[in-house]
């Protein structure tokens, strides 16, 4: 009879049941509760090694300011990428839609005009392999950044650089920022520049920005302090006020 109903009752061939079923999961519980764990131990401060741990959070702060600039601060950069965007889509648009042979013509032109033959030739040979390997509106592409950013180059730069030629005050405060500027890696600043203008090619010009405007700077400033003292004696002398000295002498001759 009891053979019977071991078979026709399924649960008593089933394990014996534990006393103490839940006793591995609070002994689990038990080794993980933070209240029994011990709290961690603060290193000593070394004096012979002062620096082994961060006392300024710099990088926390860094990071904290650049999240609260791209919250606070990205309306105002996207109506600066509406010019920019502007500008590089004409360019783009013109040097794509231009047929190919007349645009190689205009380059080759140019560059023999501006520099000698031998650069024009190579212009020539370099358009045509780019043509011939069916890279042609890519570099399109990229000439139309590149003169974005020329063009913006120039329109902050020559007044810049008039400027801090004027005023040396405000040189001793800019040029650090310049150097700045012309020494850190493009890559450096990539990402928040992306983070605060979005995906595509204006991150790409605001960077060429920020690394090729220095140069335009320096030259400007050079330029402008280096005509010479007589020439601006003899403007002066004949009544030249500033404007008329910055137009017809200062800027001609730098």
């Amino acid at each position: 009879m009891s053979t019977e109903q071991t078979n026709n009752d399924p649960w008593s061939q089933a394990a014996p049941t534990q006393e103490d079923p839940w006793s591995q999961g609070s002994e689990a519980a038990t080794n993980n509760d933070w209240l029994n764990s011990e709290a961690v131990q603060e290193t000593p401060f070394d004096i012979m090694n002062p620096f082994q741990d961060a006392v300024l959070p710099l990088d926390n702060w860094v990071e904290s300011g650049l999240n609260w600039l791209v919250e606070h601060g990205r309306p105002v950069f996207q109506a600066i990428r509406v010019p920019i965007d502007f500008i590089l889509s004409s360019f783009e648009t013109a040097l794509v839609s231009t047929p190919s042979p007349i645009m190689v013509l205009i380059l080759f032109l140019l560059a023999w005009q501006f520099s000698n033959f031998k650069l024009g030739l190579s212009t020539l040979v370099s358009l045509v392999f780019i043509g011939l390997i069916g890279a042609w509106s890519q570099a399109m592409t990229t000439l139309a950044l590149v003169l974005t950013s020329v063009f913006f180059c120039l329109l902050i730069g020559l007044p810049m650089g008039i400027w801090l030629a004027r005023s040396q005050t405000a040189a001793k405060f800019v040029r650090p920022i310049l150097d700045a500027m012309q020494t850190t890696p493009a890559f450096v600043y990539l990402v928040p520049i992306v983070m605060l203008f979005g995906i595509g090619n204006v991150p790409g010009v605001v960077v060429t920005i920020i690394f090729a405007l220095p140069p335009v700077v320096r030259l400007t400033i050079l330029g402008i302090q280096q005509v010479p003292e007589e020439l601006i004696e003899a403007g002066h002398s004949f009544g030249a006020n500033k404007k008329q000295m910055l137009y017809r002498i200062q800027l001609p001759l730098a």
